[in-house]
């Protein structure tokens, strides 16, 4: 499910008007594929929220927080970076497994073998950044997925012009490379990461039980 306009309403023509409003914020950087299982996740916690508490207006904010803000804005060399960080082409060979068994049981199937360069995210953030909310989530997941499963340079403007023109974004709408800033005032110290409410805070990739069951306890059922 894409939360395509951040916003989970209840299906069906007479659903209970929303009484209640959760407010999720969502920090999450691109080059994390954490984030992306999270993302899914989520998504299915939304759904079964919705089905479960009609009566609650879902509202998600997302967040930036880069992981990397000093990548070069051309970006580095994707697999020479990874082998650096982890110190070995079998470390990396690990890692690669153990997220990509994550991925698989969120629905989701990496290609870490297409992809080229680390990007750094400052411009695909600030596409998101100037989206409307209506648009956002779409775009989010349409970034991640032409990084982590097609391999693209989400670094560079021109790809990222014809991905948010995919997403029915307007290209006019990012003019600069401004980073939107980050939430302020919450102990973020890794992605994804999730607060509701501004009360109750979730870090990494959750199974959709544990998100749902925070989301139930930040409503009080």
């Amino acid at each position: 499910m894409d939360l395509s306009d951040s916003v989970v309403e209840p299906a069906g023509a007479q659903a209970a008007v929303a009484t209640r409003s959760l407010t999720v914020e969502v920090f999450f950087d691109f080059v994390c594929p954490w984030c992306l299982i999270g993302k899914r996740q989520f998504d299915a916690a939304a759904r079964r929220l919705a089905e479960l508490r009609p009566d609650v207006h879902l509202q998600v904010v997302w967040r930036s927080h880069a992981l990397l803000p000093n990548t070069p804005a051309g970006g580095v060399p994707y697999q020479a970076f990874y082998v650096a960080r982890l110190g070995s082409p079998e470390a990396v060979a690990r890692r690669r497994a153990q997220v990509q068994q994550a991925g698989t049981a969120a629905g989701v199937r990496f290609a870490f073998d297409r992809i080229e360069v680390l990007p750094n995210t400052a411009r695909a953030h600030a596409w998101v950044a100037r989206t409307g909310k209506a648009l956002q989530a779409k775009l989010i997941d349409r970034i991640f997925t032409a990084y982590l499963l097609e391999g693209e340079d989400i670094g560079d403007g021109a790809v990222l012009e014809r991905l948010a023109l995919e997403c029915g974004v307007q290209a006019d709408v990012c003019s600069t490379d401004e980073e939107r800033p980050e939430g302020a005032g919450y102990p973020v110290s890794g992605v994804p990461f999730f607060v509701f409410d501004g009360s109750l805070a979730l870090p990494g990739a959750a199974t959709s039980d544990m998100v749902l069951d925070v989301m139930l306890r930040a409503l009080g059922a």
